[in-house]
């Protein structure tokens, strides 16, 4: 069992920038993929990036150059580097963390933190 606290959310203006972090309580966190999701009102939720656990990274269209995921196994934590933010990236944000282990797919979700980008 995992369980996964997002922290970081907050209202910024335009152009700003946040960092995200999410911290994983249990086990063997460099066994899992994470990810970062968001959910706009209305709307589905997307994949916003993913880090494997060999650290390879994966960014929707809309926020590559601008995001960076990134991972600290020795603090079961990872992150999500937001910068030239813009109104449209206003959503919950979620953090994911997926793994098939023996043949068996786990996978966990954060409350989710909440980021407004408006002036």
């Amino acid at each position: 069992q995992v369980q996964l606290a997002e922290s970081g959310g907050g209202l910024v203006q335009p152009g700003g920038s946040l960092r995200l972090s999410c911290a994983a309580s249990g086990t063997l966190f460099n066994s899992y993929a994470m990810g970062w999701y968001r959910q706009a009102p209305g709307m589905q939720r997307e994949l916003v990036a993913v880090i494997t656990s060999d650290g390879s990274t994966n960014y929707a269209d809309s926020v590559k150059g601008r995001f960076t995921i990134s991972r600290d196994n020795a603090k079961n934590t990872v992150y999500l580097q937001m910068d030239s933010l813009k109104p449209e990236n206003t959503a919950v944000y979620y953090c994911n963390a997926k793994r098939v282990w023996f043949g068996r797919k786990d996978e966990y979700w954060g409350q989710g933190t909440r980021v407004t980008v408006s002036s």
